[in-house]
């Protein structure tokens, strides 16, 4: 069944306009017409049963008939990750939804090669991913900083799980024995960290460095490898 998110308050009987591009691909693309079924969800109000009540050339009206889920909670897991080519930064987005980050933040390191991106289209690319995986919030997307910064402003209370590949650090999964509260994975640039950087996150006390293995991994199969050992070790995988 088709799932779309609306950032609109969800309730038994009340009535939800989409916009103009959700209509167009309600009607247009999927093809729905007057009755027809589909899910709707805000991250806030869980998940809900609707009913196409209007359908016109460029807008429609959605009635809601009942909620199928409660609001349920994602991890507080954010992933960190250095601006990297348009592409894999599109992918690394788009796994992170899938496995369930609540957050993205994007860092902008010395080997970082730009220092903006298009936010707006990797927000969308998130939605996306969460209405195809049925999780029942989206993923937000914060605005470039620089890492330095990031760092600067950091919660003590959320540990960094800094994957290096430059150094003799513990494995992930040692790293994140025990692990339990908010955390962050950070993901480098496609240059690596330099040395200055590398030196600063070693000195942080709220960082865990580890090791994703023997070989070099791109940064979008980095981000995903290291998610997912986070989900499985302190995540709701373990349910």
């Amino acid at each position: 069944m088709i799932r779309l998110y609306v950032d609109q308050p969800l309730g038994a009987e009340a009535t939800v306009r989409p916009d103009p591009d959700q209509c167009r691909y309600l009607l247009g693309v999927m093809r729905l017409k007057t009755g027809d079924e589909l899910l709707l969800f805000n991250g806030r109000d869980g998940e809900w049963l609707a009913r196409v009540g209007e359908a016109g050339k460029k807008t429609c009206a959605l009635v809601l008939a009942a909620r199928t889920r409660e609001q349920s909670v994602t991890p507080d897991l954010d992933l960190v990750v250095a601006l990297v080519k348009r592409n894999r930064l599109e992918t690394i987005v788009e796994k992170a939804a899938e496995l369930g980050c609540r957050r993205v933040r994007l860092a902008i390191t010395r080997r970082t090669n730009a220092d903006h991106t298009n936010v707006a289209r990797l927000q969308a690319i998130a939605t996306e991913a969460a209405e195809q995986t049925g999780r029942l919030d989206v993923p937000l997307i914060l605005e470039p900083e620089k890492l330095g910064a990031m760092l600067d402003g950091w919660d003590s209370a959320r540990f960094l799980l800094f994957c290096d590949e430059g150094g003799h650090v513990p494995t992930a999964l040692q790293a994140l024995r025990d692990a339990d509260g908010p955390w962050a994975v950070l993901i480098g640039p496609e240059g690596g960290f330099d040395d200055s950087e590398r030196s600063r996150l070693h000195g942080e006390s709220f960082v865990r460095a580890c090791s994703l293995g023997p070989r070099i991994l791109r940064a979008d199969t980095a981000a995903i490898a290291a998610l997912t050992l986070w989900q499985a070790s302190a995540g709701d995988w373990r349910d």
